[in-house]
């Protein structure tokens, strides 16, 4: 891939490296069965559970020896995983665990457990920003976390990590995944249906790029989408990572946030405000003339410019900044990822979508002060998807949720990964003046 159409020369320089969806990447996870809880349904849960007490000490074992060969090597911390669930279903069946040896312990807890393939279907949408530890850097380097939209069994997204280092080159290296992947945990458990903020936090021996969040709350279940990562300044060196992402009930859509300082506990939490009904909002890395600002697109098909005093409520409906005005985003436009700032101005990616619902990335730049005027945007997109490249689970598809700087504000590089329709990510580096020089 070139990156370009014919006429259509691009900026960037293409890395062949390529991420792709892995159907043979699992985790271990609760088996949540609709019969579970207490009331009338947990008859079949306690007839379960029944079931294997009932199995003599010799027909316990092998059962369970079977259960150990067919999956211990798959996971990490199998059997630890495995008396957490007994504990969790005893507890929720009102069972005394005393009363159940440590075999049966573990076989009940295998029962209800399952492994889910959470990128076996696509791996797209990455977004990237600095690293918490900027130790040990030389020669203008990053560390970076990139974060990324995994789809796996029922179409269901969840959020995946990975780790690298960008180089004042325009080169990178990511940091290799284990052949074990964990999801995070819920502080507390009786927040599993809440509708309000609830926390996770990664397992203390696993490492970001083996950890996935999955949707936990109602409004979640369809799936966390899009994840736009921002490391947000509260003030001289005060850093919070925030992300906005769509949850997706099944039903509806509402925006929410992702908050974290140090990548191994996050808050997510829903966006109030008639703003936080829509997807795509992206927030700006620091707050402008003293408030909150995001971009996003209200009405589905133009991009709007948003500010609030409070981070978690948006009800200001925001001020038109770009509406399609080229072949190639006449179906809508909208952002690809938090405004990076330049010395020129803030530097936005977009995206546009046009016939064949053919999705091209373009890019603006924003005023400085005053990011509801736009100085400049390109005629042309900047990267589409040609060749092998067309093909997917959604073709025809170019897609970024954030990009990162590394170097100067003016003569820095840019390192972006990208979705490709909707089926692999791949890397791309573009300086910041070629990308200013094609501004009209």
């Amino acid at each position: 891939m070139n990156g370009s159409e014919p006429n259509r020369p691009t900026p960037f320089h293409i890395f062949d490296t390529r991420l792709h969806a892995d159907p043979s990447r699992v985790v271990l996870r609760p088996f949540h069965l609709g019969w579970q809880a207490r009331g009338a349904g947990s008859e079949r849960a306690l007839q379960l559970v029944e079931d294997v007490v009932m199995l003599g000490a010799q027909a316990a074992a092998e059962e369970y020896s079977r259960v150990r060969h067919d999956f211990a090597e798959r996971h990490w911390q199998t059997e630890a995983m495995f008396r957490e669930r007994f504990e969790e279903v005893a507890e929720d069946l009102e069972l005394d665990p005393d009363t159940f040896d440590d075999i049966r312990k573990l076989l009940i807890g295998a029962y209800f457990c399952h492994e889910y393939t959470y990128s076996a279907a696509a791996l797209m949408n990455p977004s990237i920003v600095p690293h918490p530890d900027q130790s040990g850097l030389h020669d203008g380097a990053c560390r970076f976390v990139m974060s990324l939209r995994a789809v796996g069994e029922g179409h269901i997204s969840s959020i995946a990590f990975r780790e690298g280092i960008a180089h004042g080159d325009g080169g990178f290296d990511l940091w290799p995944q284990a052949a074990f992947a964990t999801s995070v945990e819920l502080d507390d458990a009786s927040m599993h249906d809440a509708d309000d903020a609830v926390t996770v936090h990664c397992h203390p021996d696993s490492t970001l790029s083996n950890t996935v969040i999955f949707p936990i709350t109602e409004q979640q279940a369809g799936g966390l989408e899009d994840l736009r990562l921002v490391r947000f300044e509260h003030g001289p060196q005060d850093y919070e990572w925030i992300g906005t992402y769509t949850a997706y009930s099944g039903k509806s859509i509402r925006s929410e946030l992702l908050r974290t300082r140090d990548f191994r506990s996050f808050q997510l939490e829903p966006i109030h405000g008639q703003a936080g009904r829509n997807k795509g909002m992206a927030l700006f890395p620091e707050r402008i003339a003293g408030r909150y600002a995001m971009v996003g697109r209200q009405d589905g098909k133009n991009l709007y410019y948003l500010a609030s005093d409070r981070l978690d409520c948006w009800d200001d409906e925001g001020s038109l900044l770009m509406a399609p005005e080229y072949p190639w985003e006449f179906i809508q436009i909208g952002n690809c990822g938090s405004p990076i700032r330049t010395d020129a101005g803030w530097l936005l990616f977009t995206h546009g979508v046009g016939a064949m619902r053919k999705y091209a990335l373009g890019c603006a730049l924003l005023d400085l002060d005053d990011p509801s005027k736009l100085i400049g945007r390109v005629r042309e997109p900047v990267l589409t998807a040609v060749d092998a490249d067309r093909a997917g689970y959604v073709p025809n598809v170019i897609y970024t949720c954030g990009a990162l700087r590394v170097g100067g504000l003016r003569d820095g590089r840019l390192l972006v990964p990208y979705g490709i329709s909707d089926s692999a990510v791949g890397f791309a580096t573009v300086t910041i003046k070629d990308l200013l020089d094609l501004m009209v």
